[in-house]
């Protein structure tokens, strides 16, 4: 039986050179619009691309602590199709 298609590694590693790719895009596609930041740090090239990654990894996180929370055991709802 084989893998689905995106477990395989060599997906998996066109996948990651895609998405390197569209960051690079974006982040050249700054230079190419006029800009109007609001804040100092808004200037920052590349400043749209790295708040969206912290921000993703903040969502990730958040998560992961919601779920510790809500989080019940296997056995929550008994041990097997018997009870």
């Amino acid at each position: 039986m084989q893998k689905h298609w995106l477990a395989r590694p060599r997906t998996i590693r066109r996948l990651w050179i895609l998405g390197l790719i569209i960051l690079g895009f974006t982040v050249l596609g700054e230079y190419l619009v006029e800009r109007h930041p609001l804040f100092s740090l808004d200037r920052l090239p590349g400043f749209n691309a790295i708040f969206g990654f912290l921000a993703c990894v903040g969502l990730i996180l958040v998560a992961k602590l919601i779920a510790l929370a809500l989080m019940r055991a296997d056995t929550y709802y008994g041990d097997g199709p018997d009870e």
